[in-house]
């Protein structure tokens, strides 16, 4: 029997030579380092063989003295430390303050990468021969509007949206009033999921911005969600517009005349830029209303009444007939009036089609139909703003209980709240798309316009020149909307 030193010895030798046994890293794969009491964590990987690779890491959770990860893409230097550095072959992943850090860059021989100060700071490397695995993409979220304890968002377009199918002679057809669902392309990938949290927790929160941060920190930050694309009955794919597929998320829970943060991760390690939102006062009973195949583009708060529970919100499940079935009678009607026109051999522009010009006037039919609630901005909770413009107020026009609605499809709403206008330029888009004989016109900014519509936010106010409006948007990442735009 060996003697109890030598066993000692030995054991100690073996975890030794465990601990700096390289674990290996394949290509296009991601590695997530967490603590555990029983698990090893390598402080050394091998790298694989790449013409040109990315080694992307991201830290999961906030370090004082975080790791730093050493890269060697040559075989002299199996190993590399601090010492090592200015070598030949031998890079410093440095750590940006949103907590991320990649290195691009030939493997033809392999590679190793190291971990020194470790600690108990949880990790991810991402080894991609497609380009960065972990960073920030330049793309936003969409706000769909609040309630008082609600939020409508979309992801950014996921994929393109198909082109209009545009009637060609002899088949002089328009699609009808009533679209049915529209189905997403088998083709389309993704794994979306968001990150929601009040802005004043988020910013004195020292978590790192990362995807795997957010996953981590929703039980350390008060009133955090993450969510993914398995949520609600609510949630879903959905073509809004013209700018593509995108995944919606309805969530409920929130607390009112609050300002939220939110960020969209894909791929479980993309994050998206961050867009700011404020909740609506406690005493706000519009209630949302979106995925309407007739009407894609409507996704925001309605004066009409509350769906009948478990609804949250309404859907094209839930609306009543009263209020459908007008507005698919007059685009059908619409519909009917435009094909007396020929719309295939015999175009009436070079530019448009009859295709357009449906497509242009539903938008503005259904966001004229669903009148938008909103309310004035209150002091004590609005959303971040670029500073570097003045701050602009939005178009809304107050309404009183019981008054006539403005909208031929909705009932008398029982209560006060305030209408956006809808924004001019959805009116001048259907008199920019359709034929001259349809008689389509909109009121002239200089004269009455600004009793119907939000004048100047997109186009300038005088002369309508397009996009040069006091905004040139609708609404902006910060949550100020200043007119509906559908």
């Amino acid at each position: 029997m060996l003697p109890l030193a030598l066993i000692c010895l030995l054991q100690a030798h073996l975890a030794y030579a465990q601990a700096s046994a390289p674990l290996s890293l394949s290509l296009n794969s991601l590695y997530s380092s967490y603590p555990t009491a029983h698990a090893r964590r390598p402080a050394l990987f091998s790298i694989p063989v790449a013409q040109n690779a990315s080694v992307s890491v991201a830290l999961c959770a906030s370090a004082g003295s975080p790791p730093r990860f050493l890269l060697s893409n040559t075989s002299a230097v199996t190993h590399p430390t601090d010492g090592d550095l200015g070598e030949e072959g031998v890079y410093e992943i440095v750590l940006g303050s949103e907590g991320y850090g990649w290195w691009t860059g030939p493997l033809s021989e392999g590679g190793f990468l190291s971990v020194e100060n470790m600690g108990q700071t949880p990790f991810e490397i991402g080894v991609s021969g497609d380009g960065v695995m972990h960073n920030v993409t330049d793309s936003f979220p969409l706000l769909g509007d609040t309630t008082n304890n609600q939020a409508l968002l979309f992801s950014p377009p996921l994929a393109p949206s198909p082109p209009l199918a545009v009637p060609s002679y002899p088949n002089y057809t328009l699609p009808p009033a009533n679209l049915s669902y529209p189905s997403a392309p088998s083709s389309l990938q993704f794994n979306v999921s968001i990150f929601v949290a009040p802005t004043s927790a988020l910013g004195s929160a020292s978590m790192p911005l990362t995807a795997c941060g957010m996953r981590s920190s929703t039980g350390d930050i008060k009133g955090s969600f993450m969510y993914d694309e398995t949520g609600s009955a609510s949630d879903g794919l959905w073509l809004k517009d013209e700018d593509g597929w995108r995944w919606q998320w309805l969530i409920s829970g929130l607390q009112p005349q609050t300002n939220y943060t939110a960020y969209v991760v894909q791929n479980s390690t993309k994050v998206s830029q961050p867009i700011n939102f404020v909740t609506k006062s406690a005493t706000f009973s519009c209630p949302i209303v979106h995925s309407l195949p007739y009407c894609p583009s409507i996704a925001y708060a309605v004066p009409i009444s509350p769906p009948l529970p478990p609804s949250i919100a309404h859907t094209a499940n839930t609306l009543p007939l009263s209020t459908v079935s007008p507005l698919l009678e007059v685009l059908s009607n619409f519909t009917i009036s435009l094909l007396t026109s020929a719309c295939g051999r015999d175009e009436y522009s070079p530019l448009v089609s009859c295709a357009d010009c449906q497509a242009a006037y539903r938008k503005w039919l259904c966001t004229i139909w669903f009148t938008r609630c909103s309310e004035g901005a209150d002091s004590t909770a609005t959303p971040t703003v670029n500073t570097a413009q003045q701050p602009l107020s939005s178009a809304l026009a107050p309404q009183a209980s019981g008054a006539p609605p403005r909208s031929p499809g909705l009932p008398p709403f029982p209560q006060n709240f305030d209408t956006l206008l809808p924004c001019l330029e959805t009116c001048t888009a259907v008199d920019r798309a359709c034929p001259n004989f349809i008689g389509f016109t909109c009121p002239i900014p200089r004269f009455n316009a600004r009793s119907s519509y939000g004048v100047g936010f997109i186009d300038s106010g005088d002369d309508g020149v397009q996009g040069q409006g006091s905004t040139g948007v609708a609404q902006d990442q910060w949550g100020n909307v200043w007119c509906n735009s559908g």
